[in-house]
């Protein structure tokens, strides 16, 4: 692990997507009207992205446990996608872009077992890091 005992603590913030694909409008309207057998993707879906970002140093072994001071997740429908956004902040010695998309990755992941009941085609795309402020560098991807 990096030693970061010499960082000056800072705002940190990250956002990461991942973007679900079902192979139906059915599916869609099933989400929209809360008709998936396995419950309310996007409240279950929510819940466990908020695990997930919590637990990331838990199953990363190179990151740092870190307070997480603010997380929100937000969905998008598209067409047959599902656009996840995750945004992490803390005040912190390190950045938490991790956290995001591990954050992102566990709510697509969700989805997808919530899903595959009805969906068998269900696909997770495009797990990526858009933003991050704070510490030595900043990045946008947008």
């Amino acid at each position: 692990m990096v030693d970061i005992t010499q960082k000056q603590s800072t705002l940190r913030t990250a956002v990461a997507q991942a973007i679900v694909r079902v192979s139906s409008e059915e599916t869609i309207r099933a989400i929209e009207q809360g008709k998936v057998p396995k419950g309310d993707v996007f409240s279950m879906s929510r819940a466990a992205g908020f695990l997930g970002v919590k637990k990331t140093a838990d199953l990363l072994p190179d990151c740092h446990p870190l307070p997480v001071e603010h997380c929100a997740i937000d969905f998008t429908v598209q067409g047959l996608e599902i656009q996840i956004k995750v945004l992490v902040k803390t005040f912190y010695k390190t950045g938490v872009e991790v956290e995001a998309m591990h954050g992102a990755s566990i709510v697509a992941l969700n989805m997808y077992d919530m899903l595959k009941p009805i969906d068998k085609g269900v696909e997770i795309h495009t797990i990526k890091l858009l933003k991050k402020t704070g510490g030595k560098s900043d990045i946008l991807r947008e």
